[in-house]
């Protein structure tokens, strides 16, 4: 089962890897980093199959995918 890591502290909240993933792992969270934005959370890691499309569109690098 894949694993999604993401850096909270870097996501600007542009919602690129929620749009992006095939299988509708990823949302945009109610909590906020130390700068103020929502941040991606992994909503049904479950479900992720490690194609790595979210970390791929990251324009923060703040994803890491775990095959």
């Amino acid at each position: 089962m894949a694993r999604i890591e993401i850096t909270t502290e870097a996501c600007k909240s542009c919602s690129y890897c929620v749009i992006s993933c095939p299988k509708k792992c990823l949302e945009i969270g109610s909590d906020v980093n130390s700068k103020g934005y929502l941040y991606a959370v992994s909503a049904r890691p479950e479900d992720c199959i490690g194609c790595a499309m979210c970390a791929q569109i990251c324009p923060e690098s703040a994803i890491e995918v775990w095959r």
